[in-house]
Formats: C-alpha cells, structure tokens, sequence
C-alpha cells in the first residue's frame, strides 16, 4: 500500500487532485490497485523549512502550482532502486516547477500499515483477502 505524504504550501484543490491522479495511474500502469495508492497533503507554513540555513521561500520563485514540497514515500522494501528513481522522477514531473523539493523513501512492510475503511480495519498485508484485524 504505497503512502506518500507532500508536505507544500497551501495550493488548490484541482492542483492537489491532478498530482494525485497522476500518481494514483502511474502506479497503477505498475499493478498497484488504485485504491491501494493513498497521497496526503499537509500545508507547510511559511519559514518553518531551511535549506543551508535559510527559508526556502528565499529561493527563486519557479512557475508552478507548488512553491516548494517535501515528500515522504512509504513502500514495501521489495522496491528496488530503480523503481524509486523512476517513482521520484514522475514526482518531480507531477508536481511540476519547484523552487525546491525533497524526497525522501521509507520502506515500510505492509504488516505494519493498517487501514480502516467503512468501519473495517486490516492490515495491508491482508487487504486483498479483506481478512479482519482481530
């Protein structure tokens, strides 16, 4: 169940939807199930990110709908290199422009994801055979 979180500046909704969509179909066109791929976005407020001891609201503005972004991907450890690269690239290219970004990998067994949906909490590990946690 790959997780990733986009920490960014506030940013619209449509912005927001499109990376997740982009995202959601590129892991699919990999055999991920969409409904499997979760994306979250936290607003990241002004000066509470520093690159080499300053705000990265000091860099130079790029164009586009992100002024800068850090991500964390949560993946199971049977993702090879490649893989990531390929994922942080497609990142990079759905977010479009940034004046910085970060991206940073977590591998994460599925055993230690759970997730509760219509009032019924599994283990990822065991979603696609709807197995209850007991």
């Amino acid at each position: 169940m790959p997780t990733i979180i986009i920490d960014t500046p506030a940013t619209e909704v449509a912005a927001r939807r499109s990376v997740a969509i982009r995202l959601t179909r590129w892991f699919a066109q990999r055999g991920v199930a969409p409904a499997h791929v979760v994306l979250r976005f936290t607003q990241t407020p002004p000066g509470t990110v520093f690159s080499g001891g300053l705000p990265v609201e000091a860099l130079p503005v790029e164009e586009g709908p992100f002024r800068h972004a850090a991500v964390t991907c949560c993946l199971g450890p049977e993702r090879d290199d490649d893989f990531r690269t390929d994922l942080a690239t497609e990142i990079a290219a759905a977010l479009g422009p940034v004046s910085f970004l970060y991206i940073e990998f977590r591998p994460t067994h599925p055993s230690h994801v759970f997730v509760q949906r219509a009032g019924q909490l599994t283990r990822a590990d065991r979603a696609s055979s709807r197995e209850k946690v007991r």
